[in-house]
């Protein structure tokens, strides 16, 4: 199985100036890619008699080397898997665009989401890698050495510097304690089991969001690319690296546990976008990461060897009693207690969702 392994670099000076003009090329290859291709999609909308054919990315990166090298020779300063990839991926951003999966892509801007990728001759040591026209980098942890990736990609956040690649994880079969569970999500508690575990949400935002609007305040004034200003700039990204790093440790902890104590996990299938269409509650279900709960929970049961159950989003968990199943006309979100008319059923609201997901997964 193949899983992503992410680790921090360890530069210097002189390495750090490197990456920047890998993802300053990469960057501007991108940019100008989804300029040409944008005018080409406007000429084939003003011009149905006289459509041009939609370049792949291997046309685009033709064009690049016959236009924009020659009068760009920065470009010789860095490998040219950068904006040959960047390419690539433009190349593919337009095709998930026309398949309606995702969003048309975006003009990048220097200083967020930056990365790159390179492929060829790449060597992994113990504490160090060895990527094309860079050389050896150090890592502060050690790396797989058994394998050797073909490409690798390095990303900056903040001020710290990030390589990832792709590499076989032997799948884990292990005995289960539990056969099966329920897991209800919510914004008063994160998740909560059915076999009675409550989960308390991280919370990093709602943590950490006087200090940051505070920080942003402060940096209303000064002057955009300033010296200052790139010191509050780096403040701010490290301050929001925080967060997401919070929020990600909580939802790594929980779904390992999940995964790997549970044959059957039953999760409700969300839909978090009309979720977040709900001003009130938005910030909140942000907070948790609903979406990225679910991401790890798909690849780690893959891997622990748990089957991942996704209850439909209509079946109403919340109003149907888990003892004699009895559905409730309506469930207003302020009471916080299950009571079954019928049976005479108390327990918590959440709780008795998780019992009836856990069913449902049965």
């Amino acid at each position: 199985m193949l899983l992503g392994f992410k680790t921090e670099l360890r530069l210097n000076n002189k390495q750090r100036t490197a990456l920047a003009k890998h993802c300053g090329v990469s960057r501007h290859a991108w940019n100008w890619g989804l300029g040409l291709t944008k005018q080409i999609l406007d000429h084939n909308r003003d011009n149905p008699e006289d459509k041009i054919k939609f370049p792949t990315g291997i046309d685009l990166h033709k064009w690049l080397v016959a236009q924009v090298k020659p009068i760009c020779p920065w470009y010789y300063e860095v490998s040219k898997c950068a904006p040959q990839y960047a390419l690539r991926q433009l190349a593919q951003a337009w095709k998930d665009a026309f398949k309606k999966n995702k969003k048309p892509p975006r003009f990048k801007r220097k200083g967020k989401h930056d990365s790159f990728t390179l492929d060829g001759s790449i060597q992994l040591d113990h504490f160090k890698i060895r990527v094309p026209k860079i050389g050896w980098l150090r890592t502060y942890e050690r790396l797989p050495v058994r394998f050797q990736p073909k490409s690798v990609t390095i990303s900056r956040t903040a001020d710290r510097w990030f390589i990832s690649f792709k590499m076989d994880f032997e799948l884990v079969n292990r005995p289960k304690l539990y056969p099966v569970v329920g897991v209800d999500l919510g914004i008063k508690a994160l998740a909560v089991l059915s076999t009675g575990i409550v989960v308390e949400g991280a919370k990093s935002y709602q943590k950490y969001e006087k200090k940051l609007s505070r920080m942003q305040w402060l940096n209303r004034h000064k002057q955009i690319g300033s010296a200052n200003w790139k010191k509050a700039q780096v403040k701010i990204a490290r301050l929001h690296r925080k967060i997401a790093n919070i929020r990600k440790d909580t939802l790594h902890k929980l779904t390992s546990y999940l995964a790997q104590n549970h044959s059957r996990i039953g999760v409700e299938n969300l839909n978090v976008s009309g979720m977040m269409a709900n001003h009130k509650l938005a910030k909140a279900i942000q907070d948790m990461g609903f979406h990225e709960f679910k991401r790890q929970l798909e690849y780690k049961c893959q891997l622990y060897g748990a089957t991942l159950v996704e209850v439909d989003r209509w079946y109403p968990s919340t109003k149907t009693c888990s003892q004699c199943h009895t559905v409730k006309d309506e469930m207003p979100l302020s009471e916080r207690v299950f009571r079954c008319d019928n049976c005479g059923f108390e327990c918590d609201r959440d709780l008795n969702a998780s019992l009836n997901l856990e069913l449902a997964a049965s």
